[in-house]
């Protein structure tokens, strides 16, 4: 996992903050495609990428986190 280590932090940060929260109104997508994804309702290709979309920043900045505690 040497290239998660070779990732800028500060701009991993922000891109993981920005698409997390996009949009903010009415609610983020993210927030919106999880609670789709617990009721058993994401089943649309467009839903299912906008969870990827806006959640591998996210994921990708834990680990980069978790990995540096090592």
């Amino acid at each position: 996992m040497s290239w998660l280590n070779k990732i800028p932090l500060l701009p991993l940060i922000i891109v993981a903050i920005a698409l997390g929260l996009a949009p903010i109104n009415p609610e983020p997508h993210l927030w919106q495609k999880l609670k789709m994804l617990v009721v058993g309702e994401l089943g649309k290709p467009i839903d299912i990428f906008d969870l990827f979309l806006h959640g591998t920043p996210l994921l990708v900045l834990l680990l980069r986190l978790a990995l540096r505690k090592r």
